[in-house]
């Protein structure tokens, strides 16, 4: 992020000091609404594709807690930024359960079908079965990443780059991995999800093979540097949503580039320079990416070369993609919910929401295509 010393000025200004590092906002891209570019009117919308509003409901606001919404055999669990938790029905949007906790929250949600796990604004890991508080265990450091609930477990990356892992029936602590520390980290989901029996995780610039069983480092993949004269310029960290098809994961560093691992072997296919602040989609063929001007991107999987790219959602606010089908579907900052051909971006249809921006990536659950605003409305839309 080349930032002149003006933007550099404008970022540190937004970011909020949190010793023993500097914690950044990615929202902090634009240097305020006046200097913003304006995006064009959108055209009428032309239903290609028949898309309909099956459920709304309400979880209550998401501003400020950087959300994953877990998706488990039906099931969505996600969370408000004020302490709301719920588990829903994918095909109603019913509450399987819900429950309220007295914590702000600073990330989630990561779960397994069982328990369910968030981090609160005062470092506390809290895991929750069937509604209820099973147990809680302090940190030593703050967590902007949802936990990762697996094979009985629950392993957390925190701020400042240190791992841990954690018994998830009772809280006991199995093993710690320290921190390599930063001087600024992003207030945003971070990569961490298991893959066969190796845990994957982003370290700054790096895409880590981790053994679950005692945190010993399996692999390392570097897949950017930092660059720059100063600690804004040098901010490298890898963001979630990542893209997985069968032993490849396609990743996003922050405002750097877009990269492919082979995570058999922890070796880089390809990393291509990409100037977005949002995790990545795709399968087998193609890995899809969006820009921070609005520019919606597509990679061939296999190497990396562009395949296309679209400015018709020029300097829109576009939540991270979901390839769905036979589209891409992104969230916009005025809560529109844009379905694009995967092989053209043409407009396929457009969908409201209620007006408050979209800057959780869309899930898809039961045939059902999740969307939550910032305001913390929920919506389910199916095909019709």
């Amino acid at each position: 992020m080349m930032a002149s010393n003006a933007r550099v000025f404008h970022l540190l200004r937004r970011a909020v000091v949190l010793l023993p590092v500097l914690v950044l906002s990615a929202c902090a891209l634009w240097s305020g609404d006046a200097e913003r570019p304006r995006p064009a009117e959108l055209p009428a919308n032309v239903p290609v594709l028949g898309v309909r509003q099956a459920w709304v409901t309400r979880i209550g606001s998401t501003a400020g807690l950087p959300l994953q919404v877990s998706v488990q055999s039906g099931q969505l669990v996600l969370a408000s930024s004020d302490g709301t938790l719920a588990a829903l029905d994918a095909r109603t949007g019913a509450d399987v359960w819900r429950t309220q906790l007295p914590d702000r929250l600073a990330a989630g949600v990561g779960s397994d079908g069982r328990w369910a796990a968030v981090v609160s604004r005062e470092n506390e890991l809290i895991v929750v079965e069937g509604g209820r508080v099973l147990w809680r265990h302090r940190l030593a450091a703050q967590v902007f990443t949802a936990p990762l609930v697996a094979g009985e477990r629950i392993f957390v990356l925190a701020a400042d780059r240190s791992l841990f892992a954690f018994d998830a029936a009772n809280g006991a602590q199995l093993w710690t991995q320290s921190g390599s520390g930063a001087p600024l980290v992003l207030r945003q989901s971070g990569v961490l999800l298991g893959v066969g029996d190796t845990l994957v995780v982003g370290m700054g610039g790096r895409l880590v093979g981790v053994n679950p069983s005692n945190g010993a480092v399996v692999w390392d993949a570097p897949l950017a540097n930092p660059r720059g004269t100063n600690d804004v310029e040098r901010l490298v960290e890898l963001v979630a949503p990542a893209a997985r098809s069968q032993s490849r994961l396609c990743v996003r560093a922050f405002q750097a580039s877009v990269a492919c691992v082979d995570l058999a072997q922890g070796r880089v296919d390809w990393a291509q320079k990409a100037y977005g602040g949002t995790g990545v989609s795709g399968d087998e063929g193609a890995v899809y990416g969006t820009e921070s001007n609005g520019t919606v991107v597509a990679w061939n999987r296999a190497d990396g070369t562009r395949l296309w790219e679209s400015q018709r959602l020029l300097y829109r606010q576009l939540s991270a993609p979901l390839l769905l089908g036979r589209s891409v579907v992104v969230g916009d900052n005025t809560g529109w919910v844009h379905f694009l051909s995967r092989e053209d971006a043409s407009p396929l249809n457009r969908m409201a929401t209620d007006g408050s921006a979209i800057d959780v990536a869309p899930v898809v659950a039961a045939d059902t295509l999740v969307v939550v605003t910032r305001s913390g409305s929920v919506f389910g839309f199916r095909p019709d």
